[in-house]
């Protein structure tokens, strides 16, 4: 059944929806706030909607540990714009400010900034410090979250 229906989680409200699978889930919308489910764009995850996002999503999650102050992280975050334009509805992108979730970092052991994190299933299956570029991003994501 899970391959005939996928479940996505709203950026918007974290409601969980069933979207079938034969279905174009770039132009699905929540069947709760009936915002888009995808639009190109990394979402800000907090503390509360990261767990749903990593758990309740039937696609792979690769989240962004960043800071405001950090230079590495402010070089990345075009590429990463680009990436998750590219490949949504496949992957969703999260971006998880460490300074205003410090207990979300502490939780990771977030020890450097940039860091990325790839969950498949509620499951972290890759992790990665430091910048990338659009190119050798979209290769490990595409690597690790077949």
């Amino acid at each position: 059944m899970s391959e005939q229906i996928r479940q996505i989680v709203c950026p918007n409200c974290t409601a969980i929806n069933r979207v079938p699978a034969d279905k174009p889930a770039a132009r699905a919308k929540c069947g709760r706030c009936h915002t888009a489910l995808f639009s190109g764009h990394p979402v800000a995850a907090t503390t509360e909607s990261f767990a749903t996002h990593i758990e309740r999503n039937d696609i792979p999650v690769v989240a962004d540990f960043w800071a405001e102050w950090c230079g590495p992280c402010r070089a990345m975050a075009p590429a990463f714009e680009r990436v998750a334009a590219e490949l949504e509805p496949d992957v969703r992108f999260l971006k998880v400010d460490t300074e205003a979730e410090q207990q979300l970092a502490a939780q990771y052991q977030i020890r450097s900034i940039p860091t990325l994190m790839l969950f498949r299933g509620g499951k972290l299956v890759a992790q990665r410090a430091g910048a990338s570029d659009a190119q050798s991003l979209r290769a490990w994501i595409e690597q690790n979250a077949g």
